[in-house]
């Protein structure tokens, strides 16, 4: 049977600006969320421009990019004070090529937003920094040029006394080195959905001052926006204090009463126990079981519809889990030429993924965030249960990249190869499903 013709997209995300930057990937706790990059991330899906920055201080893009309106399918669950790692990638499609030019120095921050809602509105009021630095005069460095030091990685610690919900984590990233007074920074922001898990609940209590709207948040004559790195008097010697971008950092404070004593757990927006793969947020399930021909070669076109889907939701972190769905595809299609029509047979799906570009580092607001984690009764790494009627062996293994530092601390998912009856649920790492929620009935 001819196979189903993959969209013509797999190269296009090659095609981007190579001096800028895009937030790609989610990792917690140091584990990477998904099978691949881009899950619970909010990325443009314009891929030939997607690591262009936003230079309207009035657009709703502002707030989580370009098409950072629109919520991705999943809300990655996250325990009370674990930490949030932000990788950025100068080629989205591509990790390990570094994080952006050495010339685009300026200010970097880490803002968050609880959603009332799995669709609420990103742009608009309710949102708060977490963290923030501009320029370090006593090492003489920009917040950007630390995170070119950390390959693109930018940790925070969530609070401990954030109450459970759902959030938006915002990292943003500004380049001050093209500033005049017509031309306003570069921004590189995105938005990782998150569910907090936690037994703090009830209302956040966000002053005033503290709590800003995005956009609106920053103004062209603000001094922390009109300031040029090059030119302006205040950075020539002796260097003057660069006056910090947006409101000051809010860290809620611990309040025993608005502890309930039991973690809320994440009910919605999960990533389905069904997914055998995944790609950002795209998910992969097994074909319907059959018997005879027509529900072999029926098997083989569900199959690559679901491949089709796959490249049609590309996003700019790439489709190389979207290739290995074709090869699954390919394999069934011999399995039906063959004319062995029970099945699907056993096979293994291999992630194509990639290792962090470096060593997790530490969360930069550690030292601001109290480090009681009363309130926090899940780790915040998570597991993938794949339901499916035959054998399946997932395999999730890094794929080096060259340009990657010779030693990599032992944080990413290791290579696993086990085969199990079609009674029994088949799982996989770093995704969510059946035995986070058997263990939540042991933490509760």
């Amino acid at each position: 049977m001819k196979s189903f013709a993959i969209l013509g997209l797999a190269a296009s995300w090659f095609t981007v600006v190579q001096a800028h930057t895009l937030f790609t990937t989610l990792y917690i706790n140091d584990v990477k969320q998904g099978q691949g990059d881009g899950t619970c991330v909010r990325q443009s899906k314009d891929l030939a421009h997607s690591n262009s920055p936003i230079r309207n201080l009035l657009s709703d893009d502002m707030a989580c990019g370009v098409n950072g309106t629109t919520p991705v399918n999943w809300f990655c669950p996250a325990g009370a004070g674990a930490k949030l790692t932000f990788e950025y990638r100068l080629n989205p499609g591509q990790a390990g090529q570094g994080f952006i030019d050495k010339s685009h120095k300026g200010p970097v921050a880490v803002y968050a937003k609880r959603l009332s809602s799995l669709d609420a509105a990103a742009a608009g009021p309710g949102w708060f920094k977490l963290w923030g630095e501009g320029y370090d005069m006593e090492a003489d460095k920009w917040a950007t040029e630390k995170i070119i030091d950390t390959n693109g990685l930018i940790s925070i610690q969530i609070p401990t006394a954030l109450p459970a919900g759902n959030y938006l984590f915002r990292p943003e990233v500004v380049a001050m080195h093209n500033v005049t007074p017509e031309v306003e920074p570069q921004f590189y922001v995105g938005c990782a959905q998150v569910f907090v898990e936690s037994s703090v609940t009830g209302d956040l209590d966000i002053p005033s001052e503290k709590s800003v709207s995005i956009p609106g948040y920053l103004q062209a004559n603000d001094p922390s926006v009109s300031y040029n790195i090059y030119k302006d008097e205040e950075y020539a010697d002796p260097k003057k204090p660069y006056p910090m971008m947006g409101p000051e950092p809010f860290v809620p404070a611990a309040n025993s009463k608005a502890s309930s004593g039991k973690v809320v757990h994440q009910t919605e927006g999960e990533i389905p126990d069904s997914c055998l793969l995944l790609n950002a947020n795209w998910c992969g399930v097994e074909v319907p079981s059959y018997n005879n021909l027509t529900g072999c070669w029926d098997a083989v076109k569900e199959c690559w519809n679901q491949a089709n889907a796959c490249w049609a939701e590309l996003v700019p972190s790439g489709g190389r889990n979207c290739e290995v769905w074709g090869d699954k595809c390919k394999d069934l299609d011999a399995h039906c030429s063959a004319k062995d029509f029970n099945g699907p047979p056993a096979y293994k799906l291999k992630s194509n993924d990639y290792p962090a570009p470096g060593p997790i580092p530490a969360a930069l607001n550690a030292e601001a965030v109290p480090q009681d984690t009363s309130s926090s009764e899940v780790p915040g790494k998570t597991q993938v249960i794949a339901t499916s009627p035959v054998s399946v062996t997932v395999v999730v293994v890094p794929t080096p990249s060259s340009t990657l530092l010779e030693s990599i601390p032992d944080f990413t998912p290791r290579p696993t190869s086990t085969t199990q009856s079609s009674q029994t649920s088949k799982s996989k790492p770093n995704c969510g499903g059946q035995r986070r929620r058997e263990a939540r009935r042991n933490w509760s």
